[in-house]
């Protein structure tokens, strides 16, 4: 069994930078894939990037170009990198793995 752990959420004025943080622990082994969601108030969970078993890192549009995920073997860890904030980004992040197990989800906050 696999549990994860988010960190780094905060308050940030637009255009700022965040860095949010995610790890594992128990059965690491098992993990093959890797994925930051967030869920913005009123609005439905959306994902917002992810890593596949392959590798392959893939960015919902609404972020392309601006977040930056990464991944720390390891650490058994995953990382992401959000500059160029903006007010929609506010929500709560989620780190997921292999698309089972969450994490208790960290506030991101964007405002002046």
């Amino acid at each position: 069994q696999v549990q994860v752990v988010e960190s780094g959420g905060g308050l940030v004025q637009p255009g700022g930078s965040l860095r949010l943080s995610c790890e594992a622990s128990g059965d690491t082994s098992s993990i093959y894939n890797w994925g930051w969601y967030r869920q913005a108030p009123g609005k439905a969970h959306e994902v917002v990037a992810w890593i596949s078993s392959t590798g392959t890192i893939t960015y919902a549009s609404a972020v392309k170009g601006r977040f930056t995920m990464s991944r720390d073997n390891a650490k058994s860890a995953v990382y992401l990198q959000m500059t160029s904030l903006k007010a929609e980004d506010t929500g709560v992040y989620y780190c997921n793995v292999n698309m089972q197990t969450w994490g208790q989800g960290v506030q991101v906050t964007v405002s002046p």
